[in-house]
């Protein structure tokens, strides 16, 4: 992300319940460093609703959309998103933002 430029936010909300909001903690923990390191991205965070504790977003911020559909189509991805998606208890909203630095 280079000081002026543009690059990409993804925010991605996702809903769990009581019974696997904990294996989702541990899944976003474990695997955090790894998505964060990925080419391109420059963060991911994780936030919390301040309504519903079972409520969590992840903000991730990318150089591009292409370097967001590169991890998309990576091994990680493929063995992150289905692991969230199995805990899931509503359905996951996403946005994507182009943002000006």
């Amino acid at each position: 992300m280079m000081e002026g430029g543009e690059y990409i936010v993804r925010i991605v909300r996702l809903t769990f319940d009581e019974k696997t909001i904990e294996a989702f903690q541990e899944l976003y923990q474990k695997h955090e460093l790894a998505i964060a390191s990925q080419p391109g991205c420059h963060s991911v965070d994780m936030v919390e609703d301040e309504a519903d504790p079972y409520v969590k977003a992840t903000i991730s911020k990318w150089d591009s959309v292409e370097s967001l559909n590169r991890y998309r189509d990576s091994e990680l991805f493929g063995e992150v998103w289905p692991a969230t998606k199995e805990l899931f208890a509503g359905k996951p909203e996403v946005w994507t933002y182009k943002a000006r630095r």
